[in-house]
């Protein structure tokens, strides 16, 4: 990672600002992550800036993005915008990411080993489940909230199914959610829902084609709300 560079005062108090953000209650009040998968990310900080003014705060940048921790570190100085990173595997992701600024981790399933690391680091991890075992054990082990996935499998009443036995566990539906559908499992009981290529199609993050990304994700939003 490159050095950071040095910013004015007011951009400093701007991402101070940002930094005092909680993550879990932005998404309580946005309803909505943005996940993030691409071969590149053409401008993150631009990304991030684009999809915090669309109302969408949390991104979620995964470690299938090559240079993943370059992109974190540039996207978390966005004053408004909380990042994270996603596809957590170790306990090494975990620490590297935190290292490049993010304020939030995500699993993909149940791993110990992160949610030790994700601890020692002080941020809240999101682990992903979609058994009511794995839900258990992820609850068990700290996470914040559960990423259920891929929740296109049993839909918004299997998530509404999950609460039954779990009524206190704060699900994130994800995996095949859009803006048709993300309405229907906020309905159901999420916490908030996922979305990834509804809003950020990798062809339009790889071209930084970030008005047709605001466009998808104001039209997300509305369709939320």
């Amino acid at each position: 990672m490159q050095a950071p560079q040095a910013h004015s005062p007011a951009h400093a108090q701007a991402f101070a600002s940002s930094a005092r953000l909680d993550p879990l209650e932005v998404l309580a009040g946005d309803r909505v992550l943005c996940i993030v998968r691409a071969n590149q990310v053409a401008d993150p900080a631009g990304l991030a800036a684009t999809l915090a003014g669309a109302g969408i705060r949390l991104v979620e940048f995964t470690f299938t993005i090559p240079g993943v921790l370059d992109v974190i570190e540039a996207a978390a100085e966005v004053p408004g915008s909380v990042v994270g990173a996603g596809t957590v595997l170790t306990a090494g992701h975990a620490r590297d990411a935190v290292a490049a600024g993010a304020r939030f981790l995500l699993t993909p399933d149940v791993r110990p080993e992160v949610a030790t690391a994700a601890r020692a680091c002080g941020v809240p991890l999101i682990m992903g489940a979609l058994t009511p075992t794995e839900l258990s054990r992820a609850v068990d082990l700290g996470a914040a909230a559960v990423k259920v996935f891929p929740a296109r499998l049993g839909g918004p009443a299997y998530l509404r199914d999950l609460l039954g036995p779990f009524p206190d566990a704060r699900l994130i539906a994800t995996g095949g959610v859009n803006a048709a559908n993300a309405g229907d499992f906020v309905e159901a009981g999420a916490l908030a829902v996922g979305a990834g290529a509804d809003i950020v199609p990798p062809t339009l993050v790889e071209q930084g084609e970030h008005t047709a990304i605001a466009e998808r994700a104001e039209a997300f939003v509305r369709a939320l709300r």
